[in-house]
């Protein structure tokens, strides 16, 4: 693995530290300026919170709306327990552990692809914890 350029790693930590504010303010505004205007984010939570069959959002629009359902249906077990993040320089990634230290939490991956200091491309991996929720009904829709 190279090591990013110096530039890189502070646009990746910018990132990884408005995104975690914006997501305990649940502050939409912040969300969104995060994200190039044609960016997308992938989740098992699409479908479930926008009732579609593809786990695809593409743009801010689409984005603005998940992330309102997002922002209103979070469960108690969303918490945001992690200790760091891992990039390449354009990649940014890190780990929600289902194991924290106040007890058990949504067990989560994300990935992001960083592209002019902005989030072009999310995925977020859901480990059994949080599939869990969903087909047992816990995370509200």
């Amino acid at each position: 693995m190279t090591s990013p350029h110096p530039e890189s790693v502070q646009a990746l930590e910018r990132i990884f530290h408005a995104w975690d504010h914006a997501l305990g303010a649940k502050d939409l505004d912040a969300a969104l300026a995060l994200y190039h205007r044609d960016a997308t984010l992938e989740s098992p939570l699409v479908c479930h919170l926008l009732g579609t069959e593809d786990g695809v959002v593409r743009g801010r629009g689409e984005l603005r709306r998940f992330v309102e359902r997002v922002f209103a249906h979070q469960p108690s077990q969303r918490r945001r327990h992690r200790t760091g993040f891992c990039s390449d320089g354009t990649k940014l990634m890190w780990e929600y552990p289902r194991q924290a230290p106040d007890g058990d939490q949504m067990d989560i991956v994300e990935v992001m692809d960083i592209h002019d200091g902005l989030i072009q491309r999310h995925r977020v991996y859901w480990g059994w914890y949080s599939v869990r929720m969903i087909s047992t009904g816990e995370h509200p829709n």
